[in-house]
């Protein structure tokens, strides 16, 4: 016997206003329970909602395993009942033997962002869920993440030139299966879910054993809520310090104001600078390495000693009380042997 639902027309229709503000909207469907509840939920809402976006859905068959060309097909299936157009997505060339599903990850983004685009719409939606959300914030911690990381998933971000939406980070996966159950709506699960191998498997147990001391799935997305906050203040003051303190790529700033700055903002402006300067993310940077940059720039100031590192493809330079990030200069190349005549 299913629960009582508690995802009911007022409810959902809270949960999916932030899609009435795209024309067009492209549902990530798997086939599990997650998706397949939000498809239905979708479909519902747009059916009483006047001026709501077109839906379309995708499945992306990863050819991981046996039987996902089928279950794909499933969904299409359940689309056309449903009239949303679908689109199977496969993920073809050879696959990795290491961390496959980071991997696979990436790969499915890529391919939802492509065809959104080619389809013309302006948002991709998922289902992310409660405990997905919680099996983040907890993977995150483990790894020892700063704040930001913390955070977990955002309601809404930028992926490859579409938004990327997860309506449904406030909902339990419980509350997904019943949506599934009351509608007589059959749904797939993915063995992988339940192999060890697989840190989201581990994750999940790990967090099952938080519950039963009182940490469950509401307490982990509260802390990563929380960090959110925290880190959209953080932000907020690291961007009025920059332009305060004028450090950018290929400028200097003083030192002695820098530093006098908390830790955690003078490592957000050098992540930042040395980002922009390295071309890369400031993801990439890496959080270790700043804090140990940080720690040497501080003790070379206060001795008055000049400094110089090489960090992500820039040079932090200290030196005459002004310090500057600018790009690492070009590795000298050993010397060709001279031909014999």
């Amino acid at each position: 016997m299913s629960r009582e639902p508690r995802l009911v027309a007022p409810t959902i229709d809270a949960l999916l206003a932030p899609l009435a503000q795209y024309d067009a909207t492209l549902l990530a469907v798997s086939g599990g329970p997650d998706s397949t509840a939000l498809l239905a939920l979708a479909v519902e809402w747009s059916r009483r909602t006047p001026g709501s976006p077109r839906l379309a859905a995708a499945t992306v068959d990863h050819g991981l395993r046996k039987g996902s060309g089928e279950e794909a097909a499933a969904v299409g299936a359940l689309c056309a009942r449903f009239g949303v157009s679908h689109q199977i997505l496969v993920w073809r060339g050879d696959k990795p033997s290491s961390r496959i599903q980071e991997r696979a990850r990436a790969a499915r983004y890529g391919l939802l962002a492509a065809h959104a685009r080619d389809i013309g719409a302006q948002a991709i939606v998922t289902a992310h869920h409660l405990d997905d959300q919680a099996e983040t914030a907890l993977f995150r911690l483990l790894r020892g993440s700063g704040v930001g990381g913390l955070r977990a998933m955002a309601a809404s971000v930028e992926l490859d030139g579409v938004a990327l939406l997860r309506p449904l980070l406030g909902v339990a996966k419980r509350d997904l299966i019943t949506a599934c159950e009351i509608r007589s709506l059959a749904y797939v699960s993915d063995p992988a879910n339940q192999d060890p191998r697989y840190a989201r498997t581990r994750m999940r147990r790990l967090a099952e054993a938080l519950a039963a001391e009182g940490l469950d799935a509401i307490g982990l997305a509260r802390l990563a809520r929380r960090a959110g906050q925290i880190e959209e203040a953080l932000e907020r003051q690291t961007h009025a310090t920059a332009l305060r303190l004028g450090l950018g790529a290929g400028s200097s700033c003083d030192a002695a104001a820098l530093l006098a700055e908390p830790t955690e903002i003078v490592q957000r402006l050098l992540v930042a600078a040395i980002a922009e300067v390295g071309g890369r993310p400031p993801s990439r940077v890496g959080l270790g390495k700043i804090e140990t940059l940080t720690q040497q720039l501080a003790r070379a100031h206060a001795a008055g000693a000049p400094f110089s590192a090489n960090l992500a493809g820039a040079r932090v330079r200290l030196a005459r009380g002004a310090l500057k990030v600018a790009a690492e200069p070009p590795r000298r190349s050993a010397a060709r042997p001279r031909a014999r005549g």
